[in-house]
Parts: C-alpha cells; structure tokens; sequence
C-alpha cells in the first residue's frame, strides 16, 4: 500500500491533472450554453458487487463515489428539465468483445443501470442508447449514416456535454476522445466544450498479484489508470473538474 501511495505521489507530481474545482452548470446555461449529461455504462455488469466477470468482486469506494455523483446528478438534471443521455453496455451472447470476458450479455441482468438509476428509463428527459463496443459515439452510429449521439446533442442545442461513468481509462476516454475530435472538424454542432467529472469516474481495479494468477491479464491498477484517464482526456482538450455543483 506504502509503494502504492508512493507512485501515485510521482505521478501526480510528474503529470498533474490540475483538475478545475467546480463546474456550475446553471451558470453555463445563464451565458446561453445549454448543459447535457452523459452517462457512461452504469451497469449492474460493471458496478454491482458480484454482478459479473468484469463486476467489482467486492464494495468499491471509487465505484460507489461515482454512481453516487451520477445519481445525484442525473436527478438534479431531470428535476430542471434539462437533457440526459445514458449509454448501458449491451452485448449478443455470440459477439465477444476481446480482450474482455463475455460481459453485459443480453438477458444477463448485468446490461441493466444500477438500481439507483433504473428510473431513468422511464424519464422523459433521458436518453437511452444501449452500445455494443467500447465506444459510445461509434456504436451510436446508425446504418443509414446519422448519429443518435450527435441528433441529441443538435436537438436540445447542446454546447457542453458533461461526461461521467465507467471506466475512466477506457470507454468514458475513448467516447471522450472521439466526441473531441469530432467537435475539432465541426461533426457535432453545436457542441463547445466536453467535461469531465472526476469524482463521477472510476476504473475498475485488477492489482498485479492478482492479474499473474490470470492467463493473459494485464495488471489494472486503479488510481493510476484513473489518473492516466483523466491525465489522457484532458491532454485531447477535455476540461477535468474534481466538482459539479448544481447551486
């Protein structure tokens, strides 16, 4: 735990995040820039103990923290009316997602928002896509060429989206960094600014003594993959804030 502690201290010293403290989207919304919440893959499959091969086996301080902030809100988002979009991992039993183990599968339970969160998919205000990569904004890619991602942001005239989920250092950044790069070439109007809430992140945590018991693991460290995923996000020009408030 002391070797642990001490790398973070390097790492965090070595390359800061410098995350902003606050984020106020009810003054965004005073300056004419509309707010939308994106909510990455609070499953049961990813978040609930025991729920699944990629589950936490065992209550999680940094899974918990972040499906409390995106409780909290979610609620105070749909409570004002304003727009809500959820991504829940969804996956046919006959399309693996290598290298991951067979997760989120259809009929599973483990495709499902946590409890906290099951209401939403009965507000009026949110958005439901189930996704079936990794990716968010390409797997809301549609056969005929439009993008429920990006007719969302265009419909509720979005400048800021403000980005939580699971995990940090995978498909919250890989949604991160292709929503940024298509904001770069003008593909998602009239998207500004995409933020990231760090306390409304988490990754899921796979120590080295544990990943060498498994053929073919790889270590996944916790608190240094979420840095890693917050440090790479704001390096592609997300804005990381450490808190939102709703006053």
């Amino acid at each position: 735990m002391e070797s642990e502690q001490t790398t973070m201290d390097v790492l965090r010293a070595e390359i800061p995040v410098n995350e902003e403290e606050d984020f106020f989207p009810a003054a965004e919304r005073d300056f004419g820039r509309i707010v939308g919440l994106v909510l990455i893959d609070i499953v049961n499959g990813f978040c609930t103990v025991g729920a699944g091969n990629l589950a936490p086996p065992e209550p999680n301080k940094q899974i918990s923290t972040m499906v409390e902030e995106a409780s909290r809100l979610a609620k105070a988002f749909c409570d004002r009316n304003w727009p809500v979009f959820a991504f829940l991992d969804t996956h046919y039993a006959d399309k693996p997602e290598p290298p991951y183990l067979p997760h989120c599968i259809i009929g599973s339970g483990e495709e499902h928002l946590v409890p906290a969160l099951q209401w939403l998919e009965k507000d009026a205000n949110a958005t439901i896509k189930r996704k079936h990569c990794i990716d968010g904004f390409i797997s809301s890619m549609e056969k005929d060429g439009s993008n429920l991602f990006v007719d969302w942001v265009k419909s509720k005239d979005i400048k800021v989206v403000l980005v939580l989920g699971i995990c940090t250092d995978v498909c919250v950044l890989d949604f991160t960094c292709s929503i940024l790069s298509a904001r770069n070439i003008g593909r998602i109007p009239p998207l500004e600014d995409v933020v990231v809430h760090s306390q409304g992140c988490a990754t899921f945590d796979l120590p080295i003594h544990v990943a060498r018991c498994i053929k073919g693991a790889l270590a996944h460290p916790q608190k240094l993959l979420h840095h890693m995923g917050l440090y790479m996000a704001k390096g592609r020009g997300a804005r990381i804030v450490s808190r939102v408030s709703m006053e």
